[in-house]
């Protein structure tokens, strides 16, 4: 069991996600995206192996690197910049999974602010919260080739007929571009992802 979290300048998060997913494994692995804060630091001191790429790749890459660093057959996939996560929330993630009732459980926000479950709601494929085998995630098709991978992984749970479902995470709640950045910033590096997020198939298109 492996909990991968590709983190971009998440100094101020990123330790306690790592140790929720501690109390459930050992086996934390953060890729810091070329972060150029405090983000593998502090990921180190909270418990992580740490793949610092030399480069901003985006989090389709940073995602293989941590699955290519861990040899679990399960893992849970979180996103860096989360709040009030807890053993708990992560147990739940996994058990349809490891009970062989889904191939992929995702993890959507409930109760934990009005902002971060209103996002969730509207875009819940979107979400990083997810748990699953690692042989099936690696085998997803353009996994690290694009820079944001929940476009490839809602195309593989089809192509593939995986057996999958949304699973609510009671208070745990997203920080906002918005507040990490201030808001211009915050609100321009959302535009890009939803760009680059909307831009997806044109560019499967393109290379077949």
């Amino acid at each position: 069991m492996a909990v991968v979290i590709p983190a971009f300048n998440e100094e101020e998060t990123v330790a306690e996600v790592v140790r929720a997913a501690r109390e459930l494994t050992p086996d934390v692995v953060v890729v810091s995206d070329g972060s150029s804060d405090r983000t593998a630091q502090v990921a180190r001191e909270a418990g992580a192996r740490v793949v610092d790429l030399p480069q901003n790749v985006g989090k389709g890459p940073a995602l293989r690197a941590g699955l290519e660093a861990t040899a679990a057959e399960y893992v849970v996939m979180l996103d860096g910049d989360l709040l009030g996560l807890t053993r708990e929330h992560l147990e739940r993630l996994l058990r349809p999974v490891l009970a062989g009732e889904l191939d992929m459980a995702i993890g959507v926000f409930e109760g934990g602010g009005f902002a971060s479950d209103w996002g969730n709601k509207l875009t819940p494929h979107l979400s990083g919260q997810r748990a699953c085998r690692r042989d099936w995630l690696l085998a997803v098709p353009r996994l690290g080739a694009e820079r944001w991978p929940e476009p490839p992984i809602t195309d593989h749970l089809k192509t593939t007929a995986a057996r999958w479902d949304y699973v609510e995470l009671g208070q745990v709640r997203q920080v906002l571009k918005e507040t990490k950045r201030g808001f211009w910033k915050g609100a321009r590096a959302r535009t890009r992802m939803y760009a680059d997020l909307l831009t997806y198939r044109r560019r499967k298109k393109r290379e077949r």
